[in-house]
């Protein structure tokens, strides 16, 4: 963490679902489901100064969205507002994690927007406050904000904190962007998965209710997941195009990557218990 009195520069990580059971559908359109979020060393890195001014300047490279559709402006708004903050920020970072992979990469900048400002602004909200914000941005806030590998369930919200073996993952992005909302709304996608344990799934694994329906609907993501398949059993992760297998070690890792074809991006990376944001603001 490189800090002085008024700034932070943070890793906001992405994180893999190594598992997606959809259990079933709420009045409001929510899904209710059961994940095993996986947070890994690698992200977006997140410059952060504050101004004594109440303005928020956002500047993502490589992100092309007006600011009330960018999740790190929408959080640190939101922040502004709840606490009745006068003092503002500057953000800028280079977008490294794909939209639309199932990364979370939009998630993760909102939370490290909050933990970050927190800290600048000096409101000493508490996780469980700064949790319940996060919410209000979208259902995969909360497990960046509370910085730790989790169990889910509801739609994301109630987590368990787990700790989890140390894996290396290969991770691949074709060459498409995966619509979360088509896929939900997809007549073909399982809603009934009967609920498991934790602990069952520790001992047993478990899979991705929603890898068949976006391998129909994206041939790139099916080519993707069987290329894969031939080095270490390939997972989709949450909805998004991505897909990852685990490795025992980074060399393992690296040779996988390093025979990648060129029509697709892909990175290797380390699974960890604590966000890199929390460690460094430790």
């Amino acid at each position: 963490m490189a800090a002085g009195p008024n700034t932070v520069k943070l890793l906001s990580p992405a994180k893999l679902n190594l598992m997606l059971h959809i259990v079933g559908r709420r009045s409001d359109g929510y899904h209710e489901l059961q994940t095993l979020f996986q947070l890994l060393d690698y992200g977006d890195t997140m410059d952060f100064e504050a101004t004594d001014s109440p303005e928020l300047n956002v500047n993502c490279a490589g992100l092309e969205l007006p600011p009330q559709q960018n999740l790190a402006y929408r959080a640190a708004h939101l922040l502004q507002q709840h606490s009745q903050c006068r003092r503002g920020a500057s953000i800028k970072w280079q977008k490294q994690l794909p939209s639309g992979g199932g990364l979370g990469g939009g998630s993760s900048n909102a939370a490290t927007t909050l933990l970050a400002l927190n800290r600048l602004w000096d409101l000493h909200l508490s996780l469980d406050e700064l949790a319940a914000l996060g919410q209000q941005l979208g259902a995969d806030v909360p497990v960046f904000v509370r910085g730790h590998s989790a169990w889910a369930e509801g739609i994301g919200e109630k987590l368990v904190p787990v700790e989890l073996p140390e894996r290396w993952y290969v991770v691949i992005k074709p060459a498409c962007q995966v619509s979360t909302a088509e896929v939900f709304a997809n007549e073909q996608l399982t809603r009934n998965t009967p609920t498991i344990k934790m602990a069952t799934v520790f001992a047993q694994g478990g899979h991705n209710d929603c890898e068949m329906v976006v391998r129909q609907m994206y041939p790139a993501v099916d080519k993707a997941l069987i290329w894969l398949n031939k080095f270490s059993q390939a997972k989709l992760t949450g909805t998004g195009a991505c897909v990852f297998a685990d490795f025992a070690n980074k060399q393992q890792a690296n040779t996988v990557i390093r025979q990648l074809p060129d029509s697709w991006q892909g990175f290797i990376a380390k699974g960890v218990n604590l966000s890199p944001v929390h460690a460094a603001l430790a």
